[in-house]
């Protein structure tokens, strides 16, 4: 009588091996198909779902009859997943911090803006080990997943016949409930292709892209403002020094409504009141910026240029072209124009081609010798000081300046503190003030205390402004002082608008008068009823007040060129 053969612990121990191998190979291809899903809901229920891309990646795979190609189709289609999860994340933070996704045509100068932020905040080394740890951990999980995706298709070449079987049955399934919308946890369809509809997502934003350059082209190439004459532009400003002035991150919940708007206000209402004694007024509304969280020089081309530049592929497209933008229209009329941008650390290109500012300064040009704090380079009261000092101090002829305030940039912390203006000297008083504050990597564990020291950084940059022309009170000076874009989400909120506060100041009352149709309110803090403008609005509307506009204007163009 024969006995079956027992089976020796080693082939036993193989066959645990094997099922074992298998098992992690499913997980890790179910696990990358449903990541994006995961991530964009930010909620791990988003697992419970049926990935359709990872199975028909696997049974392309499988049935593939180019044997010697399949580890290079394997590998190509975990690069995909991957790319895919990448993405995710991406969209995820950029939706976070700037209120829109990545955008896979325009958005890489963002990112290394990004990163840039993330160096300043988390110092150099601390941010090249997060780089270097995404890089590997991305070059593991493609080689995780090639692995998963050839042991997996390996079994199921075994049993070709039970592996179409189970395939086919699993697509079949997959339509049926994907038609029906089942949903085991509320929000998230059980049939899912994430990978699939984020790579779809990148490819409309591509194609979104190539319509919105060529309308945004023709757009801005209609400016009746650029044939007005000099002598009818700015005439209610002649004698006047202009400033300006962006405030970083000075966003409409920073006024109004929020746990920490009580601060910034008390500032503000203060302002009014130390204003009002030196013989200023101020007039104040709402622009709504192209931007939100981030990206400010959005913001900037937009205020400058009158065209709604709310992509990187819009800024690229008017800073490459001959845009009338307001530096223009001061250069234009007589004034001597400059840039003075702190977080930069040397020449800006576009300051010269586009914007045409006469000179510039910046972080290496103005003479500080302080310490950094954290993305701001210079506090805010140094700015103000040295271009007292060196340029509204001397004598010169009328000067328009766009100046960038940085100390409420994010991440809000440490931050300056106010010195007495005769002691700021070259920045070395401030060499003590950076270890007061606390890092970012503590302060950021809490929203709470976040939105309370992004309170405090506005409070700060305001009261230093009002400081400021109390101090040196210049009867010939003018000042735009706005708001860039709302601070990020952590700060404003999921569902926050993209309106920022603007103010004009000045001691002569013509200035005031010359826009009184525009029925700003009184003082430093726009009420919720206060009128809201689109920031594009602002340049025309700007010129018209202080000049004369195209419609009035006795000189007729077309195409280019003028005539009587």
């Amino acid at each position: 009588m024969n006995r079956p053969r027992a089976r020796s612990p080693r082939t036993g121990s193989r066959t645990v091996r094997a099922t074992v191998v298998t098992v992690l190979s499913a997980l890790t291809l179910f696990v990358i198909a449903v990541t994006p899903g995961v991530v964009a809901s930010g909620t791990a229920l988003a697992l419970v779902r049926l990935p359709l891309d990872a199975v028909v990646a696997l049974v392309v795979l499988a049935f593939l009859p180019w044997r010697g190609g399949r580890r290079i189709v394997a590998s190509i289609v975990a690069i995909l997943f991957v790319l895919a999860a990448l993405s995710a994340a991406l969209d995820r933070a950029f939706t976070a911090t700037v209120g829109q996704p990545f955008d896979v045509v325009t958005g890489w100068p963002e990112l290394v803006d990004g990163y840039g932020v993330v160096r300043d905040a988390a110092g150099p080394f601390a941010a090249l080990g997060i780089l270097v740890l995404l890089i590997v951990v991305s070059a593991g999980a493609i080689l995780a997943v090639t692995a998963a995706l050839l042991h997996l298709a390996e079994r199921v070449r075994r049993s070709r016949k039970a592996g179409l079987l189970g395939a086919s049955t699993a697509i079949a399934g997959w339509l049926i409930i994907a038609l029906v919308g089942v949903q085991l946890v509320p929000g998230e369809p059980l049939a899912a292709s994430d990978s699939v509809t984020t790579a779809a997502a990148k490819l409309d934003q591509v194609a979104v892209a190539a319509r919105d350059q060529a309308a945004f082209r023709s757009a801005a190439a209609s400016d009746a403002y650029a044939h007005l004459p000099a002598s009818d532009l700015l005439t209610g400003l002649k004698g006047k020094d202009v400033i300006v002035a962006f405030i970083e991150s000075y966003g409409q919940v920073a006024v109004q409504n929020t746990s920490f708007s009580s601060g910034v206000d008390a500032v503000l209402r203060r302002g009014d009141a130390q204003l009002a004694a030196h013989g200023y007024s101020e007039r104040s509304a709402f622009l709504t910026s192209s931007t939100f969280g981030g990206i400010s020089w959005l913001a900037h081309s937009t205020l400058q240029s009158g065209l709604w530049v709310d992509s990187q592929q819009r800024y690229d497209e008017v800073t490459s072209g001959d845009r009338f933008t307001l530096s223009d229209a001061f250069g234009k009329a007589g004034w001597q124009t400059l840039s003075d941008v702190p977080s930069d650390t040397g020449p800006w290109p576009v300051g010269s081609s586009f914007y045409h500012f006469g000179s510039q300064l910046n972080a290496k040009n103005v003479g500080y010798r302080g310490p950094t704090f954290s993305y701001a380079r210079i506090p805010d009261q140094y700015t103000w000081a040295y271009f007292q000092q060196h340029e509204l101090s001397t004598p010169h002829r009328p000067l328009m300046a766009e100046i960038d305030f940085v100390s409420s940039h994010t991440p809000w912390t440490p931050l300056p503190q106010e010195v007495p203006w005769t002691a700021v000297g070259d920045g070395s008083i401030y060499d003590a003030q950076p270890a007061q504050g606390l890092p970012p990597s503590v302060v950021w564990k809490d929203a709470h205390h976040v939105q309370q020291l992004y309170a405090q950084s506005i409070e700060y940059t305001m009261s230093t402004l009002f400081s400021f022309l109390t101090t040196f009170d210049d009867p010939n000076l003018v000042l735009i002082v706005l708001g860039d874009h709302q601070p990020a989400s952590v700060v404003s909120g999921t569902a926050a608008d993209h309106d920022v506060p603007i103010s004009i100041i000045a001691k002569d009352p013509a200035v005031i008068d010359s826009i009184g149709s525009w029925k700003w309110e009184p003082g430093m803090l726009p009420s919720p009823t206060a009128p809201v403008w689109r920031m594009d609005a602002f340049r025309n509307r700007f010129l018209d007040a202080f000049g004369r506009s195209p419609s009035s204007n006795r000189t007729i163009c077309s195409s280019g060129s003028c005539s009587p």
